[in-house]
């Protein structure tokens, strides 16, 4: 086509609301839905530089427009952390003796460099039908519908049986930071106080050429925790070589603990996941894994089909079992001289049920060297007792997968990363990872280089979630 032409038919595309590989216009909702999400996604949220107060202020510009009066809206924040704060927003509803719907989000992101990127993490690019950003998934993909969700239901003038309560928060990404849902957990209860809340956490999962496979709802989390390995010597001239020597005692426990598998374990969440995997397994023809689940799932101690199971899909083996991992090392202070100091860091996704301290003890025991100290590098907060999943909350996830994606079922999971939900079930109210992004086996880059979304993927989850929410904020 001759340039003249294609910036015709570009012109008359964008005039129509439509945008390169479309084949309907965009709705005014649509579009406005767009105009959040990019607006919360370029808003630079990373602990390093960005602001989480900011983006909570721009989303209550939102919600404040579209009818939400300031005594509905709670910004927060604490002094020692000016730029972590968030945002409360309620809408009361019709019946005050129900207890409240919570939707939960977190603002902040991973850090992410231009320098490494493609594109500029901090500016939403709409490519080959993707979305590319810092954040453009995790997390705020869900915070963006969220406030669109409320913005929405309100233009239609639902009034909703139960309260809608939205919360987003800032320092769910770095560990040891000023966490917003820990803080409203502890601080302000009341004002985030319901009968359960929906969160991240779980998503949809693609096979390999793109077709949907399973619609996720997590049922539970592990808790995440980093130990600090190290060790101290006096050191020395590097041109008298002794055997005793810091990064050498601390390689042979990293290489010990790298060795180690725990055992595996079962919760409800993970049964249901590989109940589910099975079936769908058996479906694609792949009898040996289908078999394998199902002979764990009635043996629990079949230990040759956990194995293979394990080996198949590295969130599969995590899914089973306690996992710890090497993620940063530090030695040495010259070039010149023999290591004075040794330190790594473990980081460790505990199993449901198991404390920090007997993961440390075991951590000790593997390392099997007194020069080599395990300690916990800080405290990462409650473990999170899983929620129990109720026909209050499956029936109408199933529902609106079933009317969404017709096939694919609804099979719940234990997360082996962390949410702020594991906050929230500390604290007693009841939290549910539900997105309905589908995401393929890379889940989109998130915490990567050139995080991405599918554009259609997100259109469907806002609809979906939208819809959702009415249910849960009309159920008795």
């Amino acid at each position: 086509m001759r340039p003249a032409l294609i910036a015709a038919a570009m012109a008359a595309m964008l005039m129509l609301g439509a945008t390169p590989g479309r084949t309907a216009p965009v709705s005014t909702d649509e579009a406005a839905f767009r105009s959040l999400y990019k607006e919360l996604v370029e808003t630079n949220t990373s602990l390093s530089s960005g602001s989480c107060t900011l983006a909570a202020e721009r989303m209550a510009a939102h919600l404040r427009a579209a009818g939400f009066p300031d005594s509905d809206l709670h910004l927060f924040s604490v002094s020692e952390h000016p730029k972590d704060g968030g945002l409360v927003a309620v809408w009361p509803g019709r019946d005050a003796k129900l207890k409240a719907v919570l939707l939960l989000a977190h603002l902040d992101v991973v850090e992410a460099h231009r320098e490494d990127w493609t594109r500029d993490p901090f500016t939403l690019v709409e490519e080959n039908g993707n979305f590319y950003a810092r954040g453009a998934v995790d997390d705020k993909a869900e915070a963006a519908i969220w406030v669109d969700t409320l913005v929405r239901l309100r233009s239609a003038k639902f009034q909703p049986l139960r309260t809608i309560k939205l919360a987003l928060t800032c320092g769910e990404e770095t560990s040891g930071a000023f966490n917003g849902a820990e803080w409203l957990a502890k601080n302000r209860r009341d004002l985030i106080d319901a009968a359960f809340a929906i969160n991240e956490g779980a998503m949809g999962e693609l096979d390999a050429q793109g077709h949907r496979v399973l619609l996720e709802v997590q049922a539970g989390e592990k808790l995440p925790q980093d130990y600090l390995l190290e060790v101290t010597n006096p050191g020395g001239h590097s041109s008298r070589p002794v055997k005793d020597n810091a990064i050498y005692h601390l390689a042979g426990a990293l290489k010990n603990i790298e060795a180690y598998e725990f055992p595996p374990q079962f919760a409800d969440g993970n049964r249901a996941y590989f109940r589910g995997m099975a079936k769908i397994a058996a479906a694609r023809g792949d009898s040996q894994t289908a078999q394998a689940m199902n002979a764990f799932l009635a043996n629990p101690d079949d230990m040759q089909a956990i194995a293979l199971v394990a080996a198949k899909d590295p969130s599969w083996n995590a899914t089973l079992r306690t996992t710890c991992v090497a993620t940063m090392l530090n030695a040495g202070h010259a070039t010149n001289a023999l290591p004075q100091r040794a330190r790594a860091i473990v980081n460790c996704r505990i199993f449901p049920g198991v404390s920090a301290e007997s993961v440390r003890t075991k951590l000790q025991e593997l390392v099997a060297d007194p020069e080599v100290k395990v300690t916990l590098s800080e405290d990462s907060g409650p473990a999170s007792p899983p929620p129990p999943l109720t026909p209050q909350i499956m029936g109408p996830v199933e529902k609106l997968a079933a009317k969404f994606w017709p096939g694919v079922p609804v099979v719940p999971i234990l997360q082996a990363g962390a949410t702020d939900g594991r906050f929230l079930n500390a604290a007693g109210i009841r939290t549910y990872g539900i997105e309905p992004l589908f995401l393929g086996k890379d889940l989109g880059h998130i915490h990567g280089l050139n995080e991405y979304v599918g554009v259609q993927s997100l259109m469907e989850a806002r609809a979906f979630l939208y819809e959702l929410v009415k249910i849960y904020a009309d159920q008795k």
